[in-house]
């Protein structure tokens, strides 16, 4: 016979029920080819069907059997110990959850190939039995449910030995300690690393702090394992020095991630600078395992170091944590840079208005003469490919000019102004005492960028429209051709909401918006980091020809304007080669632009001789504001949630901050539009409008 084998019932039996049937088998569980069978099946009827939504996992009824029945209490006791016997979890500690490769794509690549066909250590090791027992990632939260004392009283019942009763190999407290001199070594090492030293220039002068750690704790692991108690109290003097030294690593790892904004920041350094944060936490969770003050300590550490085995071979292959870990400093730098950018798109006085709305009036001269321009090469023959990079490189130049002019897009700012917003929260939740006043600033400063963009909305629409209308006039005048004559159909439907897929298409083009925002960032950033401007304005050849005080300039001018320059080039060929990718794809893929839309309206009315329907014409005005709305909604929200999550800021501020906006709206509604008479004037408002012009 097989060790509970009765289990094959058909009804679910109650783990006391399991136990029992296996006090009642004549043959000992040594005969089972799988010796982990057992342990898997009884763990399968503790375990929740929804661990998430139980409060507490109560193993009282198992405990008390256990208690009256000491035939079963003794065999499952010899059972779970010879399993746990001589097995080796130094690895656990070491590597488990713990960033393994500062490569961050091939990181992902192999955690989700982890997911599918997850790895199996060798059988002599504990964290064999652990994926094999307990295989569900969310199995750590079950057990975190279980009552501390129940955990206790389960230790006592199954004589359970102390940790610090050997420091022999395989040894839980030899375990223990390889694995924290593991990790020191490794931490020692990454932080000795060339990208890893520049971004802490303030500690050149002194003696790693990773060092002397290392030195430190490896005096502790000698007195323990020389010691007959295996263990050091509170008192310790090397275990002070231990603690110190630890929170000056911390400091260490913490100035890099803040100079970050001083020097950039690679997304490798930023992998590095993460992987020694993560290994300076798992030792400040194990250094303390080492100590000792009662007689109780050693059963509550040895429980804790079990549920932390657990915990960290759950969690290992955690794909969405590892992303949101990887890329919040990233973004938070990129948001950082369109959040500077964003504050040029924001208007106070009336001056500043009607600036943004002749800036408006220049982005929709260009955009018209744009739309001439795409119609012009669609009448080119060329392949798929051929049209692409035609239509890319036309809104790419178009796209650079308007930046470089100083003219606006309109749409450009959801994706810059979202991050301005945000930082202008975390600044008020730094300098205001009340969430009250932190909101009503937020709400007016939500007002200035509102009637910023509706202005800027207005001039590309308004200037848009007549430059496309003269454009084609002029081409028909000299040339007697009517461009638009076959297109004009094409050109008009395509604004209708209800007669196309605008709404769709706007929404992928508010997308490519937050995307050139996003690479603007991420440009800016790497600049720094890699110190491109030092470089140009220091280059000797560059000296040589152009002089120290036009190198300088051009440095300045890089640092400025390049940028926005690769941005913007990339927003122009995600516009232009959507449509051919579509084609291509066969799927019915394209962008709207609400400055675009006004010029093909234009562009269709010439074309059709102004005979169009009033329907049509009704359709395709209502479609330029329906476009403009979801450009504006998608690329701002887009960018609101990553500026979020960048400051690790909840969500749930919204819920307020929407009340705000709300309630000014109702007290204030011109101002969303045009500039009020009266300024509203608020010490968050001010203090950040101020801030960056102060550094």
């Amino acid at each position: 016979m097989k060790l509970f084998s009765k289990l094959k019932s058909k009804s679910k039996q109650t783990p006391t029920e399991f136990i029992a049937n296996y006090c009642d088998e004549k043959q000992s569980w040594r005969n089972k080819e799988d010796d982990l069978e057992v342990l898997v099946k009884f763990i399968r009827l503790i375990r929740p069907s929804k661990p998430k939504k139980v409060e507490t996992v109560d193993l009282q009824e198992i405990i008390s059997f256990l208690n009256v029945n000491h035939s079963c209490r003794h065999q499952l006791s010899i059972y779970i110990k010879e399993i746990l016997k001589d097995k080796k979890f130094n690895k656990i500690l070491s590597d488990a959850a713990i960033l393994q490769d500062v490569d961050f794509i091939f990181e992902v690549k192999k955690r989700i190939s982890a997911k599918i066909l997850p790895y199996q250590s060798q059988k002599d090791t504990l964290e064999y039995v652990l994926n094999q027992v307990f295989y569900l990632d969310n199995d750590i939260v079950w057990i975190n449910k279980i009552p501390l004392r129940q955990l206790e009283e389960l230790y006592n019942i199954l004589k359970f030995k102390s940790i610090y009763e050997t420091t022999e190999p395989y040894s839980s407290l030899s375990e223990l300690l390889i694995a924290m001199s593991l990790i020191t070594q490794r931490i020692s090492g990454r932080a000795m690393e060339t990208d890893v030293i520049k971004m802490v220039p303030e500690f050149d002068d002194y003696e790693s702090p990773f060092s002397a750690f290392e030195k430190e704790l490896f005096r502790i692991h000698d007195k323990i394992r020389k010691s007959e108690n295996h263990y050091i109290s509170s008192d310790d003097l090397s275990y002070r020095q231990v603690l110190v030294l630890h929170k000056q690593c911390e400091e260490y790892v913490d100035k890099a991630f803040s100079n970050s904004s001083k020097y950039g920041i690679s997304l490798r350094v930023n992998q590095n600078l993460l992987k020694i944060r993560q290994q300076l936490e798992r030792l400040k969770v194990l250094i303390p395992l080492l100590v000792i003050e009662n007689t109780s300590d050693k059963k509550s550490n040895g429980i804790e170091l079990a549920l932390k085995l657990i915990k960290y071979n759950c969690y290992k292959n955690n794909i969405r944590k590892f992303i949101a870990e990887s890329t919040q400093l990233i973004s938070y730098e990129i948001t950082q840079h369109t959040a500077k950018t964003g504050e040029h798109y924001i208007t106070e006085s009336r001056k500043e208005y009607i600036k943004m709305f002749r800036t408006a009036l220049g982005g929709g001269l260009v955009v018209g003469i744009m739309c001439i321009i795409k119609v012009l090469l669609s009448k080119v023959e060329a392949s798929f490919f051929g049209h692409a990079f035609y239509y890319s490189m036309n809104y790419a130049f178009g796209f650079i000019a308007i930046y470089i002019l100083g003219f606006t897009l309109a749409t450009k700012q959801p994706a810059m102004t979202a991050s301005a917003l945000i930082k202008a929260l975390e600044e008020g939740a730094q300098k205001q005492g009340k969430d009250s006043e932190k909101y009503d600033a937020f709400a007016i400063l939500f007002a200035r960028v509102f009637r910023s963009q509706f202005i800027a909305f207005v001039g590309n629409v308004i200037m848009a429209f007549p430059v496309s209308l003269l454009g084609i006039w002029l081409i028909d005048y000299a040339f007697d051709y009517n461009i638009a004559a076959a297109k004009w159909k094409t050109l008009l439907t395509d604004l209708s909401p209800i007669h196309s897929l605008a709404i769709f298409h706007a929404a992928i083009a508010g997308v490519f918006l937050f995307l050139s925002g996003i690479i603007s960032g991420s440009v800016s950033n790497r600049d720094k980091h890699n110190q491109v401007h030092f470089r140009i304005a220091e280059h000797p050849l560059l000296k040589k020809r152009l002089g120290k005080v036009r190198t300088l300039k051009l440095a300045n001018l890089y640092e400025k304007r390049w940028a926005g320059i690769i941005s913007n080039f990339w927003f122009g060929i995600f516009m232009g080669s959507t449509v051919s990718i579509g084609l291509f794809l066969g799927l019915n893929l394209d962008i709207r632009h609400i400055t675009f839309a006004s010029g093909n309206l234009a562009l269709a009315l010439y074309g059709a001789n102004y005979e169009v329907s009033n329907t049509m014409l009704y359709w395709g005005i209502f479609g330029i504001g329906i476009i403009g709305l979801v450009n504006f909604m998608v690329s701002f929200s887009l960018s609101l949630g990553l500026a979020f999550r960048s400051r690790a800021t909840s969500l749930y501020e919204l819920r307020f901050v929407t009340i705000s906006i709300w309630n000014h709206f109702k007290s204030r509604p011109i101002s969303f539009f045009f500039p009020t008479e009266k300024k509203q004037k608020s010490a968050v408002v001010e203090n950040y409008l101020s801030s960056d012009t102060e550094k």
